[in-house]
C-alpha cells in the first residue's frame, strides 16, 4: 500500500484557507488570522513597491506605504466575490503608493483636476478589480465613477510623472552621451522657411517694378540711390515705393492671419 506523503500548501491556497477562517473568527482570533495574511502577502507588496522605485521616494517609505496597501486590502476583502485576493490586493496597493505620491512625490504638480481625478480612480479600481476578476477599462472606470472618459485617460496618463528626468542623466544609447546631449537645438532655418512660405504668395502678386525694388533692397541690400537710378526715379521717390509696399505686404499678411 503506497505511502501518503502531505503536499505543502502554496502561499495562493494558504492564503485561501486563511480567510475561510476568518469568516467565522472574531475579536483576537480574527486580528491574528489578518496578521498572519498580512505576513505571508509581504512579499506581493514589496514585489509593487520595486516597480516605483526611482521616483523620488526613498525604497523603504516605499515598502512601509505597500505594506499599508496591504493591510486595507486583507480587511477589505470578501472571499464570497469569487476571486482570488492577488487580484483585489494588487490594485489596492498600488493605489495606496500612487496616493503617497500624489501627496508628497510630485516635484511639478500637475492641474487639480487630475490629482483629484487620480484619488478617485485608485478609490474604485480595487472595487472594479474584484467585481470584474480584471484590470477594468478607462470606459469602466469612467461610467463607475460617472465622469468623462477623456478625463480618466488624463489622469492615468499622467501616473508616474512625479520628478522630472535629469538631463545630465545617462543616455540609453551605446556612447557616453547624456539625455540633454541627445536633445535637438534650435535650427536657424525655420525662421527662415516661415518666412519664405509667407512672402512667397505676397511677391507673387507684385508687379515686375515692385519684385525688383524688394529684391534690391531686402535680399542685395542696394541704398535707395542705387535702386533709383535702376528705375529710373529719385530717391525720394524710392522711398515712398518702399513704404507703400511694406505697408501694403504688411496690411495682406495680417488679413491671411
Amino acid at each position: 500500500m503506497p505511502v501518503l506523503t502531505e503536499t505543502p500548501e502554496s502561499r495562493s491556497e494558504t492564503t485561501t484557507r486563511l480567510f475561510l477562517e476568518r469568516e467565522s473568527a472574531e475579536g483576537t482570533e480574527r486580528a491574528v488570522i489578518e496578521e498572519d495574511l498580512v505576513r505571508l502577502n509581504m512579499p506581493l507588496a514589496r514585489d509593487l513597491s520595486r516597480r516605483f522605485r526611482g521616483r523620488g521616494i526613498a525604497d523603504d517609505d516605499l515598502e512601509q506605504v505597500a505594506y499599508v496597501g496591504l493591510v486595507k486590502a486583507v480587511k477589505g476583502f470578501k472571499p464570497d466575490r469569487g476571486h482570488e485576493f492577488v487580484s483585489f490586493a494588487v490594485p489596492t496597493i498600488r493605489g495606496e503608493i500612487r496616493r503617497h505620491f500624489r501627496d508628497l512625490g510630485w516635484t511639478v504638480r500637475p492641474p487639480r483636476s487630475i490629482q483629484e481625478t487620480q484619488s478617485k480612480i485608485s478609490g474604485c479600481e480595487s472595487e472594479l478589480y474584484q467585481q470584474l476578476g480584471r484590470a477594468p477599462r478607462p470606459s469602466e472606470i469612467a461610467a463607475h465613477l460617472g465622469i468623462d472618459v477623456e478625463q480618466v485617460i488624463d489622469a492615468l496618463g499622467a501616473t508616474g510623472c512625479f520628478a522630472p528626468a535629469s538631463l545630465d542623466a545617462p543616455s540609453l544609447g551605446d556612447d557616453d552621451d547624456t539625455v540633454g546631449q541627445r536633445l535637438g537645438g534650435v535650427d536657424a532655418g525655420f525662421d527662415l522657411a516661415e518666412a519664405r512660405a509667407t512672402l512667397a504668395p505676397l511677391l507673387a502678386k507684385l508687379s515686375r517694378r515692385e519684385r525688383l525694388i524688394v529684391e534690391m533692397r531686402f535680399f542685395r541690400g542696394c541704398t535707395q540711390a542705387e535702386i533709383g537710378k535702376e528705375i529710373g526715379v529719385s530717391q525720394m521717390h524710392v522711398s515712398r515705393l518702399i513704404t507703400r509696399l511694406v505697408a501694403r505686404m504688411r496690411e495682406e499678411i495680417t488679413i491671411a492671419a
